[in-house]
């Protein structure tokens, strides 16, 4: 037992393999800078897979006009490059959908998709070329890139702390680590200085400038360095996945999974935070959560998330974080160590905090910073601090720009206003109560007015109020009045007091508000969820769901929003009372791929609208379609509530869907019992008298002396139409016996020839207007099955082509040994099956035609798909068309199981017969 391998890793490892098996191969050859030769390289290597038989295509390559590297693509065929205007003019773009033709003819083609990096013109599809290159996989085609160490997002803020200069256009880790194989173009520092001094690189005036700044020889071997070193640590993840999955389990011990914690602020160093625990979870192969904390200054400041903050997060998502988090919390410290308790969260990475009397996350001398603090709530935690790297690309007007936008001073200075009034008005207030209210009495008045700025504006105004008390109660009541000058030293002992009760008064009342707030904010957000859930219960009618998530987006976001659901055949329709444009292009492709397209997202970003799929535990159910006011973008939270709430509606799409599902079952079934008891109780009634009335008909025909002819006429019309109806009534019975499984076969070996015979025997007055041909090969095997139901079959078959054709066609019976079992097909020359309903004629009592002049009720075909699924076969029809592709007649093929019979009494030549 203890080399029996996990059950589990084995089924990821064949769900992994099979997604592998449905999606192109992607390849990268990567290296540490421009000129090392990619390029050049991926063309080598696809003109060599197109000489061993490999469709290649060049989607587009940036060859820079190096001479060497246009001849490599003489050869190779080219797709046709999509103009897009930009500004004042046009310019050249990969056109992924002539790709995607491309592959759709191309199965096994490949596709060369030069700088992976490549960022798009406003207009395509997606905005990096790294996207497309995703969807191009997807599709099942095979892509070729090329890529440099800098433009990796975990490592893009180390080579622009050592180059100096800032690449804006990444890939993330998680689509490179994806690739099915990476190869290292590499090529030394000194010969790649000579290349660029020849002008294999760049043209010699740009060459010049890339010497003196970028391609200078100490950036080129730490660029190297980070190459080669990224590319070590793929393999290492690669061969660390063959011993796990070569391994067994008693060898293959590992230690419980840590993760790691990165903590987002709301300085510059926030992103740098993110890649460097991005890096370490990569490196030691770990989850990490990103959380950041908004604290009652940031609640104050502004409505919405911080940008820096914002787009930190959106990093994170990028580089592989688990979760993204935002807290609303007094106390960060205290928020974070909760939440890194909740989630085993054993390593906290953050920034490096400023000296004690800097610009860090402490204000005051005493004040522990916010390491320390972890520290004091929690021993069991690592911590790591991450200092930051200078950047000497940042602009400083861009950061300074930054910094107004990320502070709006419109709603900071009117709650210092209203401070001053409020202790003003206490003071004109108490002025004439001076002689009546002892000083003890003024004081609690200005403390009144600091408990109620701290609950109204917050911290800051509360301490300016709690100053402002302590002046104007010196200055208007302390004897002597209408000076700071203090006549009794025990009243500086009442200002110190006074000052430090409202300084505490005012500190955990605004505290106290904040944590009022965010509850406030929780719990309507649950209530509103749990009115949804509780509506979404009640609703019978996928218009109703719409109704009521529109309802629900309208009141949380003031936005509109549409409901596009999916049909049984997954073809999107747009239910209506939809307040929100939908672009179905957009609404297809986040329903066929299962990820949010749309504003805020980085595919089709350039929509007004913001498209999420409906998952429900079963499919997909649509999409909802949401139109934020104003253009806005849904940050972090709003955009976790907007998930839940799609997941609401595609549950409840899918409970009324399975509602349809049961109560057409329930009506099917009770269906199916009412008619098998009508046919039952219908047969046996009209069996006994229709026995009377053929034997009465067939007494008639006998008597002697004859009948004359007309009395004979009407008893020969009376004997044919008892006896059509006495098989009717045989038909009914058989359909309920079979039904109610009463039914038993009595199987036996037979000789297939024997029971086609024994069939054109019982129906010869039936197919007599017909010739019958018959091609039965010598080598048919016996059958193992019941020789008169097998034999009802053929009668029931014979006798519809014979029924439904005009009289001097030909009647065909072959068969024909397979594999595994016996094709018997019978087809005639009639007009054939109704197009699109050949299933559904082997359904009880449905008919070709409904109104027909054809007696029938319906149950043969019935009855015979019955007794040969009995027999472990199959049988189906279709329509046979003639070279001008009319219909030429209808054909019945029965597939029979074949068995290993105890003796082989096979004929030695082919039977073919006319009748």
């Amino acid at each position: 037992m203890q080399d029996r391998p996990d059950p589990d890793a084995l089924l990821q490892r064949i769900q992994q393999e099979q997604a592998q098996q449905q999606r192109g191969r992607l390849k990268v050859f990567f290296g540490a800078c421009a000129g090392v030769g990619k390029t050049f390289a991926m063309l080598s290597a696809a003109r060599a897979a197109q000489a061993q038989g490999t469709p290649v295509t060049i989607g587009v390559v940036e060859t820079h006009g190096r001479a060497d590297t246009d001849a490599q693509t003489a050869h190779l065929p080219r797709l046709p490059l999509r103009a897009l205007p930009y500004k004042d003019r046009t310019l050249p773009e990969f056109d992924l959908d002539a790709a995607l033709a491309w592959g759709a003819e191309h199965p096994e083609g490949l596709v060369l998709l030069d700088e992976l990096a490549h960022s798009n013109v406003a207009g395509s599809r997606h905005p990096k070329r790294w996207q497309d290159a995703e969807e191009l996989l997807a599709a099942g085609i095979d892509v070729w890139s090329t890529m440099n160490v800098q433009h990796l997002e975990s490592l893009n803020d180390i080579v622009s702390g050592i180059t100096g200069i800032r690449v804006w256009e990444t890939v993330p880790d998680q689509f490179f680590d994806a690739a099915d194989e990476v190869v290292v173009v590499d090529l030394p520092p000194d010969e790649l200085l000579a290349r660029l001094k020849t002008g294999k690189v760049y043209l010699p005036q740009q060459a010049e400038r890339a010497a003196a700044n970028f391609f200078r020889k100490g950036n080129l071997l730490a660029l190297r360095e980070l190459a080669l070193r990224r590319t070590a640590d793929r393999v290492d993840d690669e061969m660390r996945a063959y011993r796990r999955a070569s391994t067994t389990t008693a060898e293959a011990v590992w230690p419980n999974r840590e993760a790691l914690l990165a903590c987002v602020g709301t300085g510059d160093n926030a992103e740098k935070v993110v890649r460097s625990c991005a890096r370490l979870a990569a490196q030691l192969d770990l989850p990490w959560h990103a959380v950041h904390v908004e604290t009652p200054e940031q609640q104050g400041q502004s409505a919405t998330l911080h940008p820096q903050v914002e787009r930190t997060l959106k990093i994170a998502q990028q580089l592989g974080a688990a979760a993204c988090a935002v807290l609303p919390a007094a106390q960060p410290a205290q928020a974070l160590v909760r939440y890194a308790r909740e989630h085993n969260l054993v390593r906290v990475v953050m920034g490096r905090s400023a000296g004690r009397w800097g610009r860090g996350t402490r204000r005051w001398p005493w004040q522990a910073t916010l390491a320390e603090q972890i520290a004091q709530r929690a021993s069991d935690l690592d911590l790591l601090q991450v200092g930051t790297l200078p950047n000497r690309s940042t602009d400083a007007a861009e950061r300074k720009a930054t910094l107004t936008t990320n502070a709006p001073r419109g709603a900071f200075w009117p709650g210092y206003i209203a401070a001053a009034l409020a202790c003003c008005v206490a003071a004109v207030i108490a002025t004439p109560l001076a002689n009546v209210l002892e000083l003890t009495n003024i004081v609690m008045l200005f403390l009144l007015v600091v408990v109620g700025v701290a609950l109204r504006f917050g911290r800051g105004p509360a301490i300016m109020a709690a100053f402002l008390g302590v002046g104007f109660f010196d200055f208007f009541f302390v004897p002597p009045r209408f000076n700071f000058a203090v006549s009794d030293a025990q009243y500086v002992v009442t200002f110190a007091v006074m000052l430090v009760v409202a300084l505490v008064v005012g500190q955990l009342t605004a505290g106290l508000k904040v944590q009022a707030e965010a509850a406030t904010d929780r719990e309507h957000r649950v209530r509103s969820l749990y009115d949804m859930a509780r509506d979404l219960s009640a609703a019978l009618l996928p218009e109703q769901v719409a109704e009521i998530g529109a309802r629900f987006i309208t009141g949380e976001f003031s936005a509109g929003s549409t409901l596009v659901v999916a049909d049984d055949d997954n073809r999107l329709q747009v239910l209506p009372g939809g307040t929100a444009p939908v672009d179905m292009a957009v609404a297809q492709w986040a329903f066929e791929r299962g990820e949010p397209a749309g504003r805020g997202t980085d595919t089709l970003h350039s929509s007004p609208t913001l498209v999420l799929p409906l998952k429900a535990p079963m499919r997909i159910r649509g999409v909802l379609v949401v139109a934020m006011p104003q253009g806005q973008v849904p940050g972090v939270e709003p955009r976790r509530l907007l998930q839940t709430c799609a997941s609401l509606l595609a549950i409840s799409l899918e409970r009324i869907h399975y509602i349809d599902v049961a109560q057409r079952s329930t009506v099917q079934i009770e269906s199916e019992r009412l008619r098998n008891s009508l046919l039952s109780a219908i047969s046996h009634d009209l069996r006994t008298p229709l026995a009377s009335l053929v034997g009465l008909a067939e007494s008639l025909a006998m008597v002697q002396p004859p009948l004359p002819s007309h009395q004979q006429e009407l008893t020969d019309a009376i004997q044919q139409s008892a006896q059509r109806m006495s098989a009717l009534v045989n038909n009914l019975l058989d359909m309920a016996r079979l039904e109610a499984g009463a039914v038993q076969l009595n199987k036996a070996w037979q000789p297939l020839e024997e029971v086609v015979g024994s069939a054109l025997a019982a129906c010869a007055p039936a197919i007599a207007t017909h010739r019958i041909e018959v091609t039965l090969p010598g080598d048919l095997p016996l059958l193992q099955i019941d020789a008169v139901l097998m034999e009802r079959v053929l009668v029931n078959l014979l006798e519809n082509a014979a029924k439904y054709t005009p009289a001097d066609t030909t009647l065909r019976i072959s068969a024909q040994p397979q594999s595994d079992a016996v094709a018997l097909t019978i087809t005639d020359e009639g007009p054939g099956l109704p197009k699109g309903r050949e299933e559904l004629l082997f359904e009880k009592f449905e008919r070709g035609a409904r109104e027909s002049a054809t007696p029938g009720v319906g149950l043969g075909l019935a009855i015979c798909r019955a007794i040969v699924q009995a027999h472990g076969g199959s049988i189906r029809g279709d329509t046979i068309h003639n070279a001008q592709g009319q219909p030429a007649g209808a054909r019945f093929t029965l597939l029979l199981p074949r068995g290993t019979p105890p003796t082989d009494l096979g004929t030695d030549a082919d039977t073919t017969c006319e009748v």
